[in-house]
């Protein structure tokens, strides 16, 4: 196990700090490298992570409401544009780069506002790849346009059934089709990347359990198995991505190892934070799961394991470590999020 996170600043840098494998891949990209969708959740450290690796520039696109995160991604050396990508001319008058991240998307809400999700899942990824036919994008799905699979077995590969549940992750699955459909009739090497629960320690599956337990909450089983993928490990990988972009486009599964049970999880967790879980519910016979063994015999298994992620939440819960407070919904079988 290595050290305890204490500070916002170390977590950054955790995840910020280049592989040499990260910096060879970086090193070899042709150009500038445009990030859609730079204030989410992943694009703040992504950026950060190529011009730590020596990335020719690094162009950042977002809304940027939070202006603080656009004076911090500019200290750190990113170029940032202020836009709405659902704008035409917004979208036209953003420079060109060879080398691009489609990160932009709308998960939390989205059941409230049904037309803003389908605008931003759907028609802007066929839009961006219209605009930049030549540039090799990477572009960032979901996992939900998945079919649920057994509860014991390894989860979907890359080449079966589709089948999303509600309007999120069906609209995710209408982004991915009219991408590929406009990628394919320009000849633009597209890669779509289907994510399965990038977390860290403000955020994702296992903070919600472990916050769950600190503060005594019942967790709920019904979604009993999950993957994991530290986030840090999740922008390594997308850094060397560019290579297996193509037409017609691939698709790439991109999660941690392990199918990995939600009880056994909250039970270690409690056991490091000192306190017992509360369950609610039983265990369904199928869950959301991907299998990433193609995916993780090209690039190599993730850097962080899962019980040292468990030790670095356990000890982030106890210091009151702060939380981007977006609860994953990892539980919800309907869909709505």
């Amino acid at each position: 196990m290595t050290a305890l996170i204490e500070t916002e600043a170390a977590l950054i840098d955790q995840m910020t700090t280049p592989t040499q494998e990260v910096r060879e891949a970086v090193s070899r990209l042709p150009g500038p490298v445009l990030i859609l969708g730079a204030a989410g959740k992943m694009g703040p450290t992504l950026a950060e992570l190529l011009v730590r690796a020596g990335a020719p520039q690094v162009i950042g696109v977002s809304r940027f409401s939070d202006q603080w995160l656009r004076d911090y991604l500019t200290s750190t050396g990113v170029r940032t544009v202020q836009a709405d990508l659902l704008d035409p001319q917004a979208l036209a008058a953003l420079p060109e780069a060879p080398c691009i991240f489609l990160l932009a998307g709308f998960k939390f809400g989205a059941s409230g506002d049904p037309s803003l999700t389908w605008a931003m899942n759907t028609y802007l990824p066929a839009q961006v790849v219209q605009r930049f036919p030549r540039s090799r994008i990477v572009y960032v799905s979901s996992g939900n346009v998945y079919a649920y699979t057994a509860a014991t077995g390894t989860g979907a590969r890359e080449e079966d059934e589709v089948g999303p549940v509600g309007e999120y992750a069906q609209s995710r699955l209408g982004g991915e089709r009219l991408a590929q459909f406009m990628a394919t009739r320009q000849g633009t090497p597209l890669a779509i990347v289907r994510l399965f629960y990038a977390t860290e320690l403000r955020y994702g599956i296992l903070h919600d359990l472990a916050w769950k337990i600190w503060q005594q909450e019942p967790i709920a089983l019904s979604m009993g198995q999950v993957n994991q993928l530290w986030q840090g490990d999740a922008n390594a990988y997308l850094c060397r991505l560019f290579p297996l972009c193509e037409s017609p486009p691939a698709v790439i599964n991109m999660t941690g190892p392990e199918t990995l049970s939600v009880r056994q999880l909250a039970l270690e967790l409690g056991a490091t934070l000192g306190k017992e879980p509360i369950f609610t519910g039983q265990e369904s016979e199928t869950a959301l799961l991907g299998d990433a063994s193609r995916f993780i015999a090209r690039f190599g298994p993730p850097s962080v394991s899962i019980p040292q992620i468990i030790q670095w939440l356990a000890h982030w819960v106890k210091i009151g470590g702060p939380s981007l407070g977006k609860p994953t919904k990892y539980e919800s079988r309907s869909g709505k999020f």
